[in-house]
């Protein structure tokens, strides 16, 4: 009996503990829910009239719609115009789509003009024989065309050997002046002569064969446009000097550029080449990212980073990384020198000589989610695991961060600077 009694006494012991610890298991666990209801945030769809100015919501030409699609820290937005229905991912993208759509109003505008007409007249009785291509109507030549001979349009005098057609020299002239004339105008009005957009390239390729053709300038077609509402980039100095490269140089030309540039900061051929060679990546992007990674002379990584840039999948990639660099560059030259690059998961954290660690991160608007507070807490974790750093960290954003995501953020040594894209004058 004594046995027993034992025996019941362990059982009614052991389940009294473990009701203990369930009571106190449920009890952690409702206050683990409590907090995180109150620490966290879920990422919620926003409304244009709330993030946006009037001038980015609407225009003659454009109109946003209201629903904004939110992931915690990019936006999308979707634009109806006059000119079709467009996407955009991304506050800078959203910019740049406007910018073009005035540009597109500008071209279409010009185009009931009699200069225009009068160079139509010309371009009708002068068809363009291109190598293998027959332009029969190069006025009504679309961006599928110059997509596949633009790139060649600056070293087509290579292509040519000494026994040629002597008429071909004056077709080639042609194709080089529309290459030039779109250049042009597209750093008059602020867009990207290398855009997506197929409704803007169709109307740059229209007037821009006709130019070639009938002799028409770049200020000929501006004096009746449309004013942009959007500034594309501010007058720092490096802005500029990259805005004039993309206007004065060919895109074989750039190409050389830039490949000097990232050897001169140690970047291997092979992989600068797997660069410049990447689909995703428009001479634009390569441009402003090898530009801003010369600025980089003190530091070591280069490489690294370029390599996680290959990643890219698409354009909003491309823009992504292309945003990255320029934040590099800027805190390099407004805040400190940066001394290393490393990149941890993916992301990129930069050692400077401030005894910092910049985080370069494009986004929107960023709230606190569960998620991200991981992923964050995993790349500081694992950087000062690493490198034995024990400073603090500068998160640089292209938006804003809600006051929780700044809180949680500060909490784990991270210090926020948003908005530094106005700062520093970046190209969208």
């Amino acid at each position: 009996m004594t046995s027993q009694r034992k025996v019941r006494s362990t059982v009614v012991g052991l389940c009294s503990a473990v009701l203990s610890c369930a009571a106190i298991l449920i009890i952690v666990f409702a206050a683990s829910l409590s907090v995180y209801a109150q620490t966290f945030e879920v990422p919620s769809n926003r409304l244009a009239s709330q993030i946006l100015p009037p001038n980015l919501i609407s225009s003659p030409y454009h109109r946003v719609r209201e629903m904004v699609v939110s992931y915690g820290y990019m936006h999308h937005f979707t634009v109806d115009s006059q000119f079709g229905d467009f996407q955009a991912t991304g506050d800078g993208a959203l910019r740049k789509l406007v910018n073009e759509i005035y540009a597109i109003a500008s071209l279409k505008e010009f185009k009931a003009t009699d200069a225009f007409l009068t160079s139509v007249g010309a371009a009708a009785k002068a068809p363009i024989n291109f190598g293998k291509n027959l332009i029969t109507n190069p006025v009504d030549t679309v961006s599928g065309i110059p997509q596949g001979v633009f790139s060649i349009f600056g070293n087509v005098a290579e292509a040519i050997t000494m026994e040629h057609d002597p008429a071909e020299d004056s077709r080639i002239k042609q194709a080089l002046f529309v290459s030039s004339w779109k250049r042009d105008f597209a750093a008059e009005r602020g867009v990207d002569v290398y855009s997506s957009n197929k409704a803007l390239q169709e109307e740059l390729n229209s007037v821009g064969w006709a130019a070639a053709i009938g002799g028409l300038t770049v200020s000929a077609v501006s004096m009746g446009a449309s004013a942009t509402v959007v500034t594309a980039m501010s007058n720092l100095r490096l802005a500029d000097s990259i805005g004039n490269a993309l206007k004065e140089e060919p895109p074989s030309r750039l190409r050389i550029i830039n490949m000097e540039k990232l050897q001169a900061v140690g970047v291997p051929d092979d992989l600068a080449t797997r660069f410049l060679d990447h689909p995703n990546f428009t001479p634009r992007h390569d441009t402003v990212i090898a530009a801003n990674l010369a600025r980089l002379t003190n530091a070591s990584g280069h490489a690294a980073f370029l390599e996680t840039v290959l990643a890219a999948t698409d354009e909003v990639g491309a823009n992504f990384y292309m945003n990255m660099a320029q934040a590099l560059g800027g805190y390099n030259d407004t805040v400190s020198r940066i001394e290393e690059i490393t990149i941890i998961v993916g992301l990129t954290m930069a050692r400077a000589q401030n005894g910092r660690v910049l985080i370069p991160f494009p986004l929107d608007h960023g709230v606190w989610t569960i998620r991200g507070s991981e992923i964050v807490n995993h790349l500081v974790t694992t950087y000062r695991a690493q490198t034995g750093f024990t400073g603090g960290f500068d998160f640089w954003v292209t938006g804003t961060v809600s006051p929780m995501a700044r809180q949680g953020l500060a909490a784990m040594g991270i210090t926020v600077t948003e908005n530094v894209d106005e700062q520093l004058g970046m190209l969208d």
